[in-house]
């Protein structure tokens, strides 16, 4: 089953497949997914520079894909990966470690 793109940008949450800790929330298009898909490693749509990144291809710190699974409606990716090093750009283990509650 193929997410849908109709609307552009599709949240990708990442998960860590050894102990299901979300590691980090990005966006994928049609083309990161199917790069994605090939490569078996993470591709996403960055907003800010407006073009494909590969999670990993300055850091080293890539993400090995394990599965994909789509919402009920198809426009949210959760992606488990096999994590190398940390997923966050500030050397956390996952972009959530900012506690508010």
């Amino acid at each position: 089953m193929k997410p849908d793109f109709s609307k552009g940008l599709v949240p990708a949450i990442i998960i860590d497949e050894a102990t299901n800790e979300v590691l980090m929330l990005a966006y994928m298009n049609e083309e990161s997914y199917s790069k994605t898909l090939e490569t078996g490693l993470t591709w996403f749509y960055s907003r800010s520079r407006q073009g494909l990144w590969n999670k990993g291809e300055t850091s080293g710190h890539t993400q090995k894909v394990i599965s994909i699974t789509t919402d009920c409606d198809q426009d949210t990716l959760l992606i488990k990966v096999e994590q190398t090093g940390p997923a966050c750009h500030t050397g956390a283990r996952s972009c959530f470690y900012n506690v508010i509650l």
